[in-house]
């Protein structure tokens, strides 16, 4: 019955799944949206609390350590609990934190309400993840990732530019009062569109798994046991460090204070690495799916990032289009990230999968909370406590100890996925 419903699902276009999973997906585009729009306001949150490079990471990081205490937690209870009931609850949970962070008058104040969204925020790839295996078939996972991974970078873009200009027009709390209404609407939209299954979906799988103590411990044992969900995570984790570095918060003060861009310049070379993850996500998730290999895309991606992000490094020139263009193709190459999800769901048991993708999140949540605020304590170990109108000023030298980061990670990954087995698209 299973196997007749997966050919019905993969012969034809289904609408409603597209709609189902795409509707539930604007979840991930605001949870991105919270993530990456530091670069829109960090001038004035360092101005607003006082603070330095280190401590405006740690500011940012909240939201990643929540994330990082919730995410397995939220695998093992999505494998249980009605998925659109968790979207719901998590992104009104987010709605909340957003609207205290745009109220908080100290450090302590704005880490508490990004703490709060990066609770709900550990829920949202997750609950997209799981529609998706249920309205879409195994053939079609390596697209509709991408598709999922293409809205929520949409989210990083509004978190730049359209960030960017509201806070000039309005001040930076306004502007995230602004971004909770919106958050709001996406809450009624997800209520009136998103179903949990298709309705010709095999009655036997419906019922979630029970909470029962030693189901999960022995899923959790399973699930930790397995090195490939170790291995596809971290290469994952350090992939996608370009988006949570430089595009949620680094990206834009390095522009500016290195390259001389105004902030609007700047925003429009870190929405770029968002629109190359957007375009090169589909992309290699298709590629992947077409010649049936997980390993072969991403081996390529974190080569070709190394190089990349070496010549953003070193490269000294003040050329506003060349720096969109290599900001680009670093989102664009390091895409190959996104390929590590259906790999580790073809790595696990079905009752399982939520919990596997659940140690992958915790790995990319944890190591992104990890390197946000030890990228800024590499530029404050020599940096000469230069401030201009209130915000610490860098200097080249300083972002040059942060930027080693990126081409140490990109190698470890190398190494993590040719270590991996091949999963060969099965299921």
């Amino acid at each position: 019955m299973l196997r007749n419903h997966e050919v019905n699902r993969s012969t034809k276009i289904d609408w409603r799944a597209w709609a189902v999973c795409l509707t539930a997906s604007l979840f991930c585009f605001y949870e991105f949206v919270q993530m990456m729009m530091f670069n829109a306001i960090d001038p004035d949150l360092m101005r607003a609390f006082s603070v330095n490079a280190t401590q405006l990471g740690q500011i940012s990081s909240a939201y990643l350590i929540a994330n990082l205490l919730f995410m397995f937690p939220a695998g093992v209870i999505l494998d249980r609990v009605p998925t659109k009931r968790l979207i719901l609850i998590a992104m009104s949970l987010c709605v909340c934190g957003t609207v205290i962070f745009s109220f908080s008058h100290s450090m302590y104040e704005a880490m508490f309400g990004r703490f709060l969204t990066g609770i709900g925020g550990a829920f949202p790839f997750l609950s997209c993840l799981r529609l998706a295996s249920r309205w879409f078939s195994a053939k079609q996972m390596g697209m509709i990732t991408g598709a999922i991974v293409t809205i929520m970078m949409l989210g990083g873009v509004a978190g730049q530019t359209p960030m960017t200009y509201l806070n000039h027009l309005f001040g930076w709390r306004v502007a995230l009062r602004l971004d909770a209404l919106l958050g709001v609407c996406f809450i009624g939209l997800i209520f009136w569109i998103v179903r949990d299954y298709p309705d010709n979906y095999p009655k036997h799988l419906i019922k979630p798994a029970q909470f029962n103590r030693a189901d999960v411990l022995k899923s959790l044992q399973l699930v930790l046991s397995n090195k490939l969900n170790w291995l596809f995570g971290v290469y994952t984790c350090l992939l996608n460090l370009p988006v949570m570095l430089l595009g949620a918060v680094w990206g834009g003060l390095f522009l500016r204070q290195v390259h001389q861009f105004t902030s609007l310049q700047a925003s429009y070379v870190t929405t770029m690495i968002f629109f190359g993850t957007l375009i090169g996500s589909p992309v290699v998730g298709w590629l992947s799916d077409s010649v049936g290999r997980r390993k072969v895309p991403m081996i390529v991606g974190a080569i070709l990032s190394i190089v990349v992000v070496a010549v953003i490094m070193y490269w000294p020139g003040n050329d506003l289009a060349l720096m969109m263009a290599l900001f680009f193709l670093l989102g664009f190459v390091s895409s190959t990230q996104i390929i590590s999800y259906p790999a580790i769901a073809e790595s696990n048991a079905h009752d399982q999968a939520g919990a596997a993708l659940g140690l992958a999140s915790v790995l990319i949540m944890g190591g992104a909370g990890f390197f946000q605020p030890l990228f800024g304590w590499l530029m404050d170990l020599d940096w000469s406590g230069k401030i201009i109108d209130g915000v610490a000023h860098y200097s080249m030298h300083n972002y040059l100890s942060g930027f080693m980061i990126f081409p140490i990670a990109f190698m470890i990954g190398l190494v993590m996925v040719l270590l991996a087995k091949e999963t060969y698209r099965k299921v």
